[in-house]
């Protein structure tokens, strides 16, 4: 039966042999036709695992929220021929806040057989490290960006950590990591706890838990930073 891997990525510029298992070479090396984010970022990270890859026998689909349904089925047809295919997104895990989810609803609804591979996802290293409830919480993705909309979702979050227990985390576009979190500091109750997760895997990586007013004035630069926030008490 044809299998549709999802191949983890790095989430910067580190060391393979860091983040990523052995096999995930060994099943890269044996796929020709890969599901992916960018092209040009994917043939780059293609490379890094492998320099002797040759890149021109490869064939590339691109899947972003601009493609259409109908061409993310058609994306497919190559295992209709019995090749297996991979997934591949910008950074960390494929189809978790990712477009690649709704390629995989398609081949478990062909019944292909999907297979996971192992790699980093920035959203369970930062709560593995953050000291937060791992049993129960929920990732919300981007924020409001208008000011009020924002305030009013950082106190239903906050509500919800006290009302049901439950860590909150959510991420925002690098440029605007430190309003965010001045945002939190400014709208969210002084002893909420805040876990700032930036550059994970990184030879830069800084994951810290404090209380908000303990963050007051001591937030480290955070611009252009890819960063998971957590929040809870």
């Amino acid at each position: 039966m044809p299998t549709l891997y999802l191949i983890p990525v790095l989430l910067g510029d580190s060391e393979i042999s860091r983040v990523l298992p052995q096999y995930n070479h060994d099943v890269v090396m044996n796929i020709k036709h890969f599901i992916v984010e960018d092209v040009r970022s994917a043939r780059r990270f293609l490379k890094k695992m492998d320099p002797t890859i040759d890149i021109d026998e490869l064939t590339f689909f691109t899947l972003n929220r601009h493609t259409s349904p109908q061409e993310i089925a058609s994306f497919l047809d190559p295992m209709k021929k019995g090749f297996d295919m991979g997934v591949i997104s910008e950074a960390g895990c494929p189809a978790i806040a990712d477009p690649g989810a709704d390629v995989v609803r398609i081949a478990q609804d062909r019944r292909y057989r999907v297979v996971p591979l192992v790699g980093p996802s920035s959203i369970l290293l930062s709560l593995m490290a953050s000291g937060f409830n791992g049993q129960s919480f929920a990732f919300w993705g981007y924020l409001p960006i208008k000011q009020e909309e924002r305030v009013r979702a950082l106190k239903k979050l906050e509500s919800r950590i006290y009302n049901e227990s439950q860590t909150q985390v959510f991420i925002e576009t690098p440029y605007r990591n430190g309003k965010l979190v001045d945002d939190l500091i400014k709208n969210c109750q002084p002893t909420t706890r805040l876990c700032v997760a930036a550059d994970i895997t990184l030879d830069t990586e800084f994951i810290q838990t404090r209380m908000l007013r303990e963050w007051k004035g001591n937030v480290p630069e955070l611009d252009k930073r890819p960063c998971i926030f957590l929040l809870y008490k």
